[in-house]
């Protein structure tokens, strides 16, 4: 089997502004690929921007794609690391446009095999449950759109911080009033906080019956973050400070962290992000799989590789009922309420919708 060509699309999904300690989104700046064959298999990718985290735009994703297709026609789609090291030995970083490559190649591979990709990676179905995430607003803000989503099924409410940190405090002290104490709450600092920040943030919602708090430091402080780890009555998660199995192991070595946060935008897609479950799984430590703002058909890829994932065990997998103001696929993940499933069809199991496609820019390569 080899590539004939590849087809790429600028993504992009309109929604309601999406605030983060780091910055605001007002459209998922996503990219679309359709890798072809000569076999007539064809594989879907898609990666979404984050440039105040990862430091990609859809423009950088969009030109990377371009060569990246150019260096892979005519070549084997189904010897993936084969073809991944084709584009690191192009480009050393770039993850995120990277990780739809890899999500079509894999598609690609499990549709030849004949099998859901959560099978073609060794997976079973089991129950997934995620999380519902809360942008920064007013504590006010916060608490009533907690109150709608408990109304609506939420069990686990992940809440965006990072901000100032005495009305995050407010922040989260409103949000646990407000839905009680039987719902799982998250903390998502983004990053925002400094050391001392973080520890009297921590150490004041100790109280509240917090589950993790991700990301709580700037990466440049991750030397600190062993000391905050140790320190913290809240378990933390890695997330800006993990990107591959190297962040992994260094973290894991130096205590940093109780769990990392996995995601294809920062891995590069599903082969590294094995790499990483794997280092994490040999050492003990529980992962999550999260998301960008990705639309359901990156996020079924997502769920196929966490059914294949036992040390997956936390979930964050809500970005298209984040504001998304379009599904612009057909197939793939459905929710029922919060808990969620992938098809048993081949591959990942989900397309971007035609007319939605019509409407956007694209290149043949």
């Amino acid at each position: 089997m080899k590539i004939t060509h590849t087809e790429i699309y600028r993504f992009s999904i309109p929604m309601e502004p999406f605030v983060i300690a780091t910055g605001t989104m007002h459209f998922a700046q996503n990219v679309l690929v359709r890798i072809f064959t000569d076999a007539g298999i064809h594989g879907s990718g898609e990666c979404s921007a984050f440039p105040m985290i990862v430091g990609e735009t859809q423009e950088t994703c969009l030109a990377m794609a371009k060569d990246f297709a150019q260096i892979l026609k005519g070549k084997d789609p189904l010897d993936i690391p084969a073809r991944m090291d084709d584009l690191l030995g192009y480009a050393a970083y770039n993850p995120t446009v990277k990780s739809a490559f890899d999500m079509a190649l894999f598609d690609i591979a499990a549709k030849n095999a004949n099998q859901p990709l959560y099978q073609f990676l060794g997976g079973h179905k089991r129950t997934i449950e995620t999380d519902m995430t809360l942008g920064i607003g007013t504590p006010e803000q916060m608490a009533a759109k907690a109150v709608e989503h408990v109304k609506n099924g939420c069990r686990i409410i992940k809440i965006k911080l990072g901000k100032k940190v005495h009305e995050d405090i407010d922040r989260v002290t409103a949000i646990r009033e407000a839905v009680g104490d039987e719902i799982t709450l998250r903390l998502d600092a983004n990053q925002g906080w400094s050391f001392d920040d973080a520890l009297f943030a921590l150490t004041e919602l100790e109280k509240f019956n917090i589950e993790f708090c991700e990301q709580p430091m700037r990466t440049w402080f991750d030397d600190k973050l062993p000391e905050l780890n140790v320190n913290s009555p809240i378990a933390l998660m890695a997330d800006e400070s993990c990107y591959n199995h190297h962040d992994a192991r260094k973290l894991i070595n130096a205590q940093a962290t109780t769990f990392l946060n996995i995601k294809f935008a920062k891995s590069g897609g599903i082969l590294e992000a094995q790499k990483i479950h794997e280092i994490a799984l040999q050492n003990g430590v529980k992962c999550m799989i999260g998301s960008m703002l990705e639309s359901r058909l990156a996020l079924t890829a997502n769920l196929h590789f966490a059914l294949a994932s036992p040390n997956v065990v936390y979930f964050d997998l809500d970005t298209c009922l984040l504001g998304h103001l379009v599904d612009p696929v057909v197939g793939g993940l459905t929710y029922e309420g919060f808990m969620l499933d992938v098809p048993d069809t081949p591959g990942i199991g989900t397309e971007a919708d035609e007319f939605f496609l019509e409407k956007c820019d694209s290149w043949t390569v």
